[in-house]
């Protein structure tokens, strides 16, 4: 998940600090590939990896394999995902469903599957980049959250069985950073329209179709909670791939932590009045 955003920004950081990066990318033609090359150090090199395409895997651990044949190597990064289309539970087709899971938990499962081989005889450092929402629900974001919970669960669960290999597990879950997740405008006119397309006639009419087309506005005041500045994301994954102990969940950027913490130990209905006040976008539905 190097093309661009946080990762992009992990490649070069890594780089600088002198590690030898590999730094996987959906399209490795591209500008943030190109990028990369033309910026970094002889020690990063880019490899095509698209984490829902097997043979592209296999193809990168080959690759590994040859660039790290004596050095072993010491940390996966799990970084790639996609957020897909702000919109209620009930109005997301199966495909939102689907791709999410696809991109943000069985890509990286297969992803690290393939390689904890190497990670076991390195007895290196696996790290997942998770998210917020993977613990604390958040409207809109069914797909998107869910799926991350399902990463955060997966990383877990691995930590406990990796240990008796020495192998030692890290989860990000960042809050709110600017990034290319989201797509264009374009991208979510298109996943807009496809919504509209496939909702049955009762649907449509309970949800109103002023509130469906209103929903690519749901993250615009989130600018404002937002960072440009990756550096906590940074610093948390240098530090769980460094240190002899790293911690098993860094909660990097603003409220991460802090919301997680409500949304474990509040009761629920409290939570969820504060959660409905957090976002109020477009014309609100009429309740039952």
């Amino acid at each position: 998940g190097c093309d661009s955003g946080i990762g992009h920004a992990l490649s070069k950081y890594m780089d600088k600090l002198g590690f030898t990066v590999l730094a996987g990318v959906l399209n490795e033609k591209g500008a943030g590939a190109e990028e990369l090359q033309r910026t970094c150090s002889s020690r990063l090199s880019v490899i095509q990896l698209d984490v829902t395409n097997p043979a592209q895997i296999r193809e990168a651990y080959r690759k590994v394999v040859e660039k790290v044949p004596d050095r072993g190597l010491w940390a996966v990064i799990n970084n790639a995902g996609i957020f897909g289309f702000p919109a209620d539970g009930e109005l997301l087709p199966m495909a939102d469903y689907r791709q999410c899971m696809a991109v943000n938990f069985f890509g990286v499962v297969e992803v690290t599957k393939t390689f904890l081989p190497l990670l076991r005889k390195s007895k290196g450092r696996l790290v997942n980049i998770s998210s917020m929402a993977a613990g604390v629900p958040m409207g809109k974001l069914a797909a998107y959250g869910s799926s991350k919970a399902a990463l955060t669960m997966f990383s877990a669960v691995l930590r406990l069985e990796l240990s008796r290999w020495g192998v030692k597990v890290a989860v990000i879950q960042p809050g709110g950073f600017k990034t290319n997740l989201m797509g264009t405008k374009e991208i979510w006119d298109k996943k807009q329209k496809n919504i509209l397309d496939n909702l049955t006639p009762d649907v449509k009419e309970d949800y109103g179709q002023d509130y469906i087309l209103s929903l690519w506005n749901y993250f615009g005041p989130m600018d404002v909670y937002c960072s440009s500045d990756y550096s906590p994301v940074l610093l948390d994954v240098q530090h769980a791939v460094s240190v002899k102990s790293p911690c098993a969940l860094y909660t990097p950027g603003k409220g991460s932590y802090v919301w997680l913490c409500i949304a474990s130990f509040l009761p629920a209905g409290m939570f969820d009045y504060l959660a409905k006040g957090m976002y109020s976008p477009g014309k609100k539905r009429t309740e039952p």
